[in-house]
């Protein structure tokens, strides 16, 4: 298998197809085949983060999943951001949420700030 950028969909297949085989055959990554599996995978990441990137997942949203998580309720935020009520129009997105609160939620909930502030 002669690497090089993959510039077509065609290209992409046929690389992971063989990237498949070589997980099949159970390469010793230290080989000089499992070398070239490395260099093929780096290859697949760079292709697929042009053709087919991950969007951002909506902050609101994680806030909500870490919440669920962890078992926490809104009233757990009750003095940190704000009163029920506030914390409940942040979470159904019907008030902004603010760099203060994203300190705060990224402190609490260990969520990346990348997230928050997307």
């Amino acid at each position: 298998m002669e690497l090089s950028v993959i510039k077509t969909e065609e290209e992409y297949e046929n690389l992971l197809d063989w990237i498949d085989n070589q997980f099949d055959k159970k390469v010793d990554p230290n080989s000089t085949i499992g070398k070239k599996l490395e260099v093929a995978l780096v290859l697949i990441k760079n292709y697929e983060d042009q053709f087919y990137p991950i969007p951002s997942p909506d902050p609101i949203e994680a806030i909500k999943l870490k919440m669920e998580e962890l078992g926490l309720k809104n009233q757990d935020f009750v003095g940190k951001i704000g009163s029920k009520g506030y914390v409940s129009s942040i979470l159904n997105k019907r008030k902004p949420l603010t760099l203060e609160m994203a300190k705060i939620f990224h402190k609490e909930l260990k969520i990346p700030a990348d997230i928050l502030l997307s």
